[in-house]
């Protein structure tokens, strides 16, 4: 033979990947991945296919069809990766950073604190292997993380991880605490806010504080937007804001008083394959190592009692 299968032309009326759109057709995703037609609608069935539905019209994302091929291989090129998006938590970021650095440059170990809506948006899209999430107290929790999750259609592939539960409340410059001891004093008084992005589970949280008290949003007066977490003590700590609603352990973090409210779960949305990953498995094991429980008692506000358990997503 004097040219390779690789160099031959490709059958007759069959395109090369090259010339196939970025959105593609049933047909044009069953040409490419070279099954059936029917075969497709299965996979669109079983929700085991990226795909959206546009005017009655089934459509694949060439991009995230080749990610789903890699993720489906056994050890597929994806295992030496884990994108962490979502909930901010100064635990978490802690962890990530030590599981970085004992892997080196042989996998990707990342946390971006995006909110948690925006987190679940890109764990839809294949762009992040897991999405941090906190929607409220944690006795609520078995029924609104589940609810947030099941608003989108790849949810079936999904499980919920249980991090653990911590303290939510208000951060406080610590020369205010005197003057306003007690949540419903700070509520009414004449403070200037940190404001949350919408999508963050502290936006939901602040909202249902307000809502308890017979405050308005309106009320309060906001003068700065903090797109995480830890951006949101920082604000206050460095005086551009009064208050802020927040976790207990960033207050520890940048030296604020802390009124507590309640708890809420911690935990972590992820694809069923992503749980078996080495390197999801190594950051859930970190959860119960003696180091990572002394770093937790130092911020204060963490409970593992439920930590590592799969509490949703087993059906």
């Amino acid at each position: 033979m004097n040219a390779s299968a690789e160099n031959e032309p490709s059958a007759p009326g069959r395109r090369t990947p090259a010339q196939l759109p970025s959105f593609m057709s049933v047909k044009q995703v069953a040409e490419y991945l070279q099954i059936n037609e029917k075969k497709i609608y299965a996979l669109i069935r079983e929700q085991k296919i990226p795909a959206t539905k546009v005017t009655g019209k089934w459509l694949f994302p060439r991009e995230l069809v080749d990610r789903w091929l890699l993720q489906s291989s056994h050890g597929g090129l994806l295992t030496d990766r884990l994108v962490i998006c979502g909930g901010d938590d100064p635990l978490l970021y802690h962890i990530v950073l030590q599981l970085a650095q004992a892997v080196g440059a042989r996998a990707l170990v990342s946390y971006s604190p995006t909110g948690a809506r925006l987190g679940l948006d890109l764990l839809s899209a294949q762009r992040a292997d897991v999405g941090c999430v906190h929607w409220g107290p944690v006795n609520e929790s078995h029924l609104r993380h589940p609810a947030l999750l099941q608003q989108y259609p790849a949810h079936r592939n999904w499980i919920l991880v249980r991090a653990f539960v911590r303290e939510q409340g208000l951060l406080v410059r610590r020369d205010l605490l005197p003057q306003y001891p007690d949540v419903s004093a700070l509520l009414f008084a004449d403070l200037r806010w940190v404001e949350r992005q919408t999508g963050a589970g502290t936006r939901r949280f602040l909202h249902e504080i307000l809502a308890s008290h017979g405050v308005e949003e309106t009320r309060l007066r906001t003068s700065v937007v903090a797109l995480s977490e830890r951006e949101a003590a920082a604000q206050v700590a460095m005086g551009n804001a009064d208050i802020s609603p927040g976790i207990r352990a960033s207050a520890t973090e940048f030296g604020l008083e802390f009124v507590r409210v309640g708890r809420e779960a911690f935990d972590l949305a992820l694809g069923r394959g992503v749980y078996f990953r080495t390197l999801f498995q190594t950051l859930a094991d970190s959860l119960h190592s003696s180091p990572t429980r002394a770093y937790a008692e130092r911020l204060g506000g963490y409970d593992f009692s439920t930590s590592g358990d799969i509490v949703w997503g087993l059906e």
